[in-house]
């Protein structure tokens, strides 16, 4: 059973430069992550998960003593937890032929190739894990038709790519060509 979190596990040499086809995937309508999930974003999911099985054997015990109401209450902020280390998982960039997705916690926006104007890498500060403290790094920047400013899609610092710079120049380079290809959006 293929794992939609885990889209990204080939290599750029697997694919055969003879067939014509520059990305590595097959079925371009459905939407896949053009990376690895990183293990800052893994690990975080999976404590989380570890807190949810205690919170369910939690729940277990209070409905054991007769409490059923009060063991509802617990199951309920137990799948809480769960959805939360799930959606976590699913946070990131993914990519299809109709156009790029931007998936945050709480907001996901999706933009079609047509109205992408630019997808590129910047020197700029960027946000250590997401928190308000800032470092000097690279970003993958989309800029939009039509609309002011840029919108920071993926950072050398954030969740996926801290301490993985190669794999954020791959993940760079992967979205930037999926723009290239799909609309003949200028890459640079």
């Amino acid at each position: 059973m293929p794992l939609p979190f885990l889209t990204a596990d080939r290599t750029f040499e697997s694919v055969d430069p003879e067939d014509g086809e520059a990305l590595p995937f097959a079925g371009r309508e459905q939407w896949r992550r053009p990376y690895r999930p990183g293990p800052w974003r893994v690990g975080v999911a999976a404590v989380w998960l570890l807190v949810a099985s205690f919170v369910l054997f939690a729940a277990v015990l209070i409905a054991l003593t007769g409490s059923v109401s009060e063991a509802g209450a617990v199951f309920a902020v137990a799948g809480v937890v769960i959805g939360c280390a799930l959606r976590l998982l699913r946070v990131g960039v993914w990519v299809s032929a109709r156009g790029l997705r931007h998936v945050g916690f709480f907001v996901t926006r999706t933009v079609a190739w047509s109205d992408v104007s630019g997808v590129r890498t910047v020197q700029q500060p960027v946000r250590w894990l997401g928190l308000p403290r800032t470092v000097q790094g690279q970003a993958l920047v989309l800029a939009r038709r039509g609309a002011e400013g840029v919108a920071v899609l993926l950072t050398t610092h954030n969740a996926d790519f801290l301490a993985r710079g190669e794999a954020f120049d791959r993940a760079a380079d992967t979205v930037e060509a999926w723009a290239a290809e799909s609309r003949g959006v200028t890459a640079s």
